[in-house]
């Protein structure tokens, strides 16, 4: 279980009680089912097919500088580039 942030509350059981009986007789509030929560859409980006891998490179300023002045996509074109660099040198 995560840690709490300082000054959390938590209820306790009486209180949990009479919260969920609240809830209960609020006529606006109902638990969803199962087949309620399988229909409802996930939130974010969908999960992509090909994942990258997250890694840390050490660059030289000027080519990192370079690659980020070409805008949102710098990373993407870095892969890219490296990818380029395979095709003619094929690690053994």
């Amino acid at each position: 279980m995560p840690k709490l942030k300082p000054g959390t509350v938590v209820p306790t059981r009486e209180e949990d009680e009479a919260i969920n009986r609240g809830i209960a007789a609020d006529p606006d509030t109902y638990e969803l089912s199962a087949a309620d929560l399988k229909q409802m859409k996930r939130m974010g980006r969908p999960k992509a097919e090909v994942t990258k891998e997250r890694i840390s490179i050490r660059l030289s300023p000027d080519v990192l500088e370079s690659f980020r002045a070409t805008g949102a996509g710098w990373q993407t074109r870095v892969d890219a580039a490296l990818r380029d660099w395979l095709k003619t040198h094929a690690p053994s």
